[in-house]
């Protein structure tokens, strides 16, 4: 802000260039709050409104209904397991009324029930003692040489590392935590710098199962991606989701640019890709790209919030039932399919000459013409879906991971995350338990492919 000197010791001039001043100052500043007026009576950003998670929005109390309680359920109970250790058949002697002795009566199952527990959690130790002596032959020193699976080296066994990756990677324990957790339950004392050893000498093995991962990724003729913030050291980095099918590969890099799509896909270039609207994540498609509806529904509730009654109602409703259509595809044949793309386009075309009301309406109207030829394509292409949801649940645990751990302090703990996390994601998508995925990896074995 300008402020005036002493005017008794200006001249005209300097007076006039002065007030000239001032106006100008005056007029930006009611520009300004004009601006900041206008912004007043928005609606707030909401996770049902905009791209905003789900922690960052706040469910509005509700009141205590006075409905009486409907009538209780039928009760069920646990089923029995499939494949049970033991099977106890117990017969009555006695008849538990009169006290006649029943052992000769035919006896039928009346009742059947399990009782589970689970064997006492003690740490399996193999003392390995190689013993040596001088050759009678050359006089020379020699040892034995050490069993297979029993090399020395870390003293931990290929389960217990299974272990620990399994509770520090998919349910964010920390490494003070984990350290008490192993010595509660299996009565082992074990450090943080050894549970870190742990972490680090993995790091090979998933490196190589996340590189076959990439591999069978860019063999496919279709990509989705998205990414999501993560801090490693002081700085922010990125982490990143690429997947399609039964596979799934993450990346954390301190770029949130197209450096690192490029990097990823190497010399590849997919058929079709599946993303929200985010620069970096378009042009990468040699045929067709498909932006996520799903950010555009809640784009157009918030238009419906500032008030556009009258273009973003009809988009939300005509982008819900594409949603729709994509849901039933599998009910659908082709030439159908065809028929819904030209009608949606159809409705399209109607709602854009629709004027809107308001700003983020009138936003909403020039986000769809921008990306129009990319709002349907999954309609006649069954392997697209229409929206990116699906990426966004691949990184739901990494988010849950930031939350709870505060990140990474190193470098190479991010991208060691980044690779066990493609595995896990990878095995879950092939419905191969976590823990039997961690121990393939630790063998050098891949993730089997279902038929």
């Amino acid at each position: 802000m300008i402020e005036p000197p002493d005017l008794k010791s200006l001249d005209s001039c300097a007076k006039d260039a002065l007030i000239l001043a001032l106006i100008a100052e005056n007029a930006e500043l009611k520009e300004r709050i004009a601006r900041l007026e206008a912004g007043l009576g928005r609606p707030p950003k909401t996770p049902d409104n905009s791209s905003l998670p789900p922690s960052r929005g706040q469910k509005a109390s509700g009141e205590r209904s006075n409905k009486p309680k409907g009538k209780p359920h039928k009760g069920s109970h646990r089923e029995l397991h499939p494949d049970p250790t033991r099977t106890l058949d117990v017969r009555a002697t006695h008849c538990p009324h009169c006290a006649a002795d029943v052992s000769a009566a035919i006896p039928t199952a009346s009742e059947r029930y399990d009782r589970i527990e689970i064997a006492e959690i003690k740490p399996d130790v193999t003392r390995v003692v190689l013993h040596g002596g001088f050759c009678p032959c050359c006089r020379k020193r020699f040892k034995a040489a050490a069993p297979d699976g029993f090399e020395p080296g870390s003293p931990f066994g290929p389960n217990l590392r299974a272990f620990v990756l399994y509770l520090r990677v998919t349910h964010a324990i920390s490494f003070e935590r984990l350290a008490r957790l192993v010595s509660d339950l299996f009565g082992l004392s074990i450090s943080e710098g050894a549970l870190v050893a742990i972490m680090a000498g993995s790091a090979t093995a998933f490196a190589t199962a996340c590189a076959a991962i990439r591999a069978r990724l860019l063999s496919s003729s279709v990509l989705q991606s998205d990414e999501t913030g993560m801090r490693v050291g002081k700085k922010t980095w990125w982490t990143w989701v690429f997947h399609h099918g039964d596979s799934a590969a993450f990346v954390i890099v301190p770029s949130r640019g197209k450096e690192v799509v490029e990097g990823f896909l190497g010399g590849h270039r997919p058929d079709y890709w599946v993303s929200d609207r985010l620069a970096a994540q378009m042009g990468w498609a040699t045929k067709e790209h498909q932006v996520c509806l799903a950010h555009l529904i809640r784009d157009a509730q918030y238009a419906i919030d500032d008030g556009d009654s009258a273009f973003a109602p009809g988009l939300k409703a005509l982008f819900e039932h594409a949603c729709g259509i994509g849901r039933r595809r599998s009910l659908l044949a082709d030439a159908t399919l065809r028929a819904h793309y030209y009608k949606l386009e159809e409705r399209l075309d109607r709602l854009l000459r629709i004027a809107p009301h308001g700003r983020a309406g009138e936003k909403l109207q020039r986000t769809v013409k921008k990306w129009r030829q990319h709002l349907f394509v999954f309609v006649t292409n069954r392997n697209l879906p229409p929206t990116n949801n699906g990426s966004e649940q691949a990184l739901r645990p990494c988010v849950t991971f930031r939350k709870v751990t505060n990140c990474f302090r190193s470098e190479w703990g991010a991208r060691l995350y980044a690779d066990i996390r493609s595995v896990l994601e990878t095995a879950r998508r092939r419905a191969i338990d976590p823990l039997r995925a961690i121990r393939l990896t630790l063998k050098g074995e891949p993730l089997p492919i279902a038929a």
